[in-house]
């Protein structure tokens, strides 16, 4: 470990931490497009679900470590868990309508959609890969909880988010 980071303000980490899951992102950009350029949209979407599977699973896990978390616990550890995930770093995003057996997740600005409408570029359809990341994070934390998209693109959604999950247990 770097001893170094033992020396640093609690902001200095904090900036570590965003600038981390920024590069973190940019790499997960590059490695897409290096795919979609060489095979394209399609075969590169279908790999990136691959890795989102398995990629998911790992952040739940380690997450729930780190928090002492049992498998279980339901909505609540859920919620605490998505505040822990890398993009809770670098994009804005909330969650509300909770109560003890659902809320709704929703992704008011991802740093992916935004640079590409500051590009004049469409959404970029995110739908098919979201299902599989969020469910299989959800899944992790608490195997009851089950996952329905509000929206996502290339579904039209309101300016107010990109994307809206609701998570759920049944009675």
């Amino acid at each position: 470990m770097n001893n170094e980071l033992k020396n640093l303000s609690n902001e200095e980490l904090i900036k570590i931490i965003q600038d981390s899951a920024k590069l973190w992102l940019a790499h997960d950009g590059l490695w897409f497009q290096a795919v979609e350029s060489k095979y394209g949209i399609d075969i590169a979407i279908q790999c990136d679900a691959e890795a989102w599977k398995r990629f998911t699973v790992i952040e739940a896990k380690r997450i729930m470590a780190r928090l002492n978390m049992e498998p279980g616990g339901g909505i609540p550890n859920l919620i605490r868990a998505l505040k822990y995930r890398l993009y809770a770093y670098i994009n804005v995003q909330e969650i509300i309508d909770v109560d003890e057996k659902s809320c709704v997740f929703r992704m008011n600005n991802c740093r992916v959609q935004s640079a590409r409408k500051r590009k004049g570029l469409q959404d970029f359809p995110c739908k098919s890969v979201g299902i599989i990341e969020y469910s299989y994070f959800a899944k992790t934390i608490d195997p009851r909880i089950k996952t329905e998209c509000i929206a996502c693109p290339p579904d039209p959604h309101p300016d107010e988010f990109y994307c809206a999950w609701r998570f759920y247990i049944e009675d």
